[in-house]
C-alpha cells in the first residue's frame, strides 16, 4: 500500500492565498465595473492612438508631436462616428420595424406553419400564440438603461483618455525611479511593448478581417435589398471584435431579419450562405496567417475569457476579452512563480508574443532604447 506524501504547509498556505486573492480581485472588478470599464476603454483608445501616430510617423513627413495630434483627431473623431451610426441606424431600424409591423405577424404565423409541415405537424401554433405569454416590457427597459449607460459611458471614456494622455509626460521619469537599473528597466519596457504588439496585432487583424467581411455582406444585402443594410454592415463590423459570438450575430441577424421583410425565403438563403461562406473562409484561412504570433491564445482561453469578462465587465468585457488575455498572458510570462499561467494561456507552449530567437524578439529583449531622462547607473 503506497504512502501518501504530505503537502507543505507553505505550498497550501500560499496556494489557499492565491485563490483568496483571486477571488478578491474578481469581486473588485464586478463591484468597481462602472469605473472601471471606461477606464480599461480609453486605455484601449490609447493604444490605439500610439498605433495610429507611429504608422503616421512611417508613412508622412510629421514630426512626432504632429502625429500624435493627427493619431487622437482620427481615433477621437472615429470613436464619436461608431456612436452617431450605432445611434442613427438603431433609430432608423426600429422606426422601419414599427412602419412594416402590421405586416410581420402574418410572416410570422406562415413560417411557423411552413416549419410545421415540414416536420409533419398538422396544427402551427400562430405568433400570438408563442407571445401571449412573454411580457417584453422588462427587456425594453434593460435596453433603454444600456443605451443610456453607453451614452453616459463614452464621455467617461474621453474624461479617462484626456488625463492618460496628460500623465503621459511623467511616464519616462516615473519608469526611471521604479527602475532605477537598467536591465530591470530595459525588461519593464519590453513587457510594455510585449503588451502593446500583442494588442495592436490584435486590433489590425480583426479591422482588416472585419472588413473583408463587410465588404461581401454590403454587397449581399444591397443584392437582395435588405433594408438598412448599412446599419447591418457597421453591426457586423463592431460584433467582429467578439470572439465567438460575434461570428454567429454576423451569419445570423442579418438572414434571419431578412425572412421577415420579404414574402419568399431565397433571400434569407442567399445571405445565410454568403455570409457564412465569407466567415468560413475568413475565419478559417485568411485571420490565422495574418494573427501569426500576435494572438497565440488557446481558443478554450478565449472562450473562457470570454465567459469571465462578459459576466464581469457585460457587453464592453466581451469586446476587451481578447486583448485582456493577451495583456495578462505578456505580464505572467514575466514572473517564474506565474509562467506556467501563462504558459496554459499560450496557444503553443510559448507566451511571449514575439518568439525568442526572432530578430524581433531579440530587438525587443536586448536593444531597448533607453529613456532619455534615464540618470547613470
Amino acid at each position: 500500500m503506497k504512502t501518501a506524501h504530505a503537502v507543505p504547509a507553505s505550498a497550501v498556505s500560499r496556494n489557499a492565498l492565491v485563490l483568496l486573492a483571486a477571488v478578491a480581485a474578481g469581486a473588485a472588478l464586478y463591484w468597481l465595473r462602472d469605473i472601471l470599464t471606461p477606464l480599461a476603454l480609453a486605455i484601449f483608445l490609447m493604444i490605439m492612438i500610439d498605433g495610429v501616430k507611429r504608422a503616421i510617423e512611417e508613412r508622412t513627413p510629421l514630426d512626432t508631436r504632429w502625429a500624435g495630434v493627427a493619431a487622437l483627431i482620427v481615433v477621437i473623431l472615429g470613436f464619436f462616428a461608431s456612436i452617431a451610426i450605432i445611434v442613427n441606424g438603431a433609430a432608423s431600424f426600429f422606426t422601419d420595424a414599427t412602419g412594416v409591423s402590421s405586416g410581420i405577424g402574418p410572416r410570422l404565423d406562415q413560417i411557423l406553419a411552413d416549419v410545421s409541415h415540414l416536420f409533419g405537424v398538422s396544427t402551427a401554433p400562430t405568433a400570438h400564440d408563442l407571445i401571449a405569454g412573454f411580457d417584453i416590457g422588462p427587456y425594453l427597459t434593460r435596453l433603454a438603461l444600456q443605451v443610456q449607460g453607453a451614452a453616459s459611458g463614452a464621455f467617461f471614456v474621453l474624461v479617462y483618455l484626456g488625463f492618460l494622455l496628460a500623465s503621459q509626460a511623467g511616464f519616462r521619469t516615473k519608469l526611471v525611479t521604479m527602475f532605477p537599473g537598467r536591465e530591470a528597466r530595459s525588461e519593464a519596457v519590453a513587457v510594455f511593448q510585449r503588451v502593446r504588439s500583442g494588442v495592436e496585432g490584435y486590433l489590425w487583424v480583426q479591422t482588416v478581417t472585419g472588413v473583408m467581411i463587410c465588404a461581401v455582406a454590403w454587397l449581399l444585402m444591397r443584392v437582395v435589398g435588405l433594408d438598412n443594410a448599412e446599419f447591418w454592415t457597421f453591426v457586423i463590423f463592431i460584433v467582429g471584435f467578439i470572439p465567438v459570438l460575434g461570428g454567429a450575430i454576423a451569419g445570423l441577424a442579418p438572414p434571419i431579419f431578412a425572412l421577415v421583410q420579404f414574402p419568399t425565403y431565397w433571400p434569407a438563403l442567399i445571405l445565410l450562405v454568403g455570409l457564412q461562406m465569407i466567415l468560413f473562409v475568413v475565419g478559417n484561412m485568411i485571420q490565422p496567417r495574418m494573427q501569426g504570433d500576435n494572438q497565440n491564445i488557446d481558443p478554450v482561453v478565449v472562450l473562457l475569457s470570454l465567459a469571465l469578462w462578459g459576466q464581469l465587465w457585460g457587453v464592453v468585457g466581451m469586446f476587451l476579452s481578447t486583448p485582456l488575455a493577451v495583456m495578462a498572458m505578456a505580464v505572467l510570462a514575466e514572473f517564474k512563480g506565474s509562467r506556467w499561467m501563462a504558459i496554459l494561456l499560450s496557444g503553443d507552449g510559448e507566451p511571449y508574443v514575439d518568439k525568442p530567437g526572432t530578430a524581433q524578439a531579440r530587438s525587443t529583449r536586448v536593444k531597448t532604447p533607453r529613456p532619455p531622462t534615464a540618470e547613470p547607473d
